[in-house]
């Protein structure tokens, strides 16, 4: 049975035959009276002061927990960037190298069609020059066929002219 303040101030003792004083051991009842309320209430504020800073304690690690899972959260969502962005770099990587690749190819296919063009070309110079002079032969031939006909035709000229001159 838990003992009250109240308890102790209303507690009476049996008077017996050369006892205690009355009055002291009432004066010392109350004054453990009162001790044992102030001890009391301290005790109960106590109490409540370690409820208050349970519950506090109870927040604070609630909240301890909300920041740890808030933090494994923000680690989970920073490497899965990092692992986004090291993935999107290869594949910029990749399609620059792909691209260049292909830029390569158009220029030696390019480079190639030009010495095929150079090629032809100088075929095609061989073959005019062929056939310039071809065509100068030709007329070469044609002007001394036409100067042997000229000098036939002078010959001729000159004969008929010593033919033709009186005598």
């Amino acid at each position: 049975m838990e003992t009250k303040p109240i308890d102790i101030q209303h507690q009476k003792f049996r008077v017996r035959f050369r006892g205690f004083d009355i009055r002291e051991v009432d004066t010392f009842l109350e004054q453990a009276a009162e001790a044992f309320e102030s001890l009391h209430r301290q005790n109960k504020n106590l109490n409540d002061e370690i409820r208050r800073l349970k519950h506090e304690i109870n927040s604070y690690k609630e909240r301890e927990e909300t920041f740890k899972r808030a933090l494994v959260n923000s680690q989970k969502v920073l490497d899965q960037m990092k692992d986004n962005a090291h993935k999107s770099a290869e594949l910029i990587i990749a399609d620059a190298e792909v691209r260049a690749e292909k830029m390569l190819n158009k220029a030696h296919n390019r480079l190639a069609q030009l010495h095929e063009d150079i090629a032809e070309l100088k075929r095609q110079r061989i073959q005019i020059e062929v056939q310039i002079r071809s065509i100068i032969e030709a007329h070469s031939k044609l002007l001394e066929i036409g100067k042997e006909k000229i000098k036939a035709t002078d010959e001729e000229d000159s004969k008929l002219k010593l033919l033709t001159q009186p005598k």
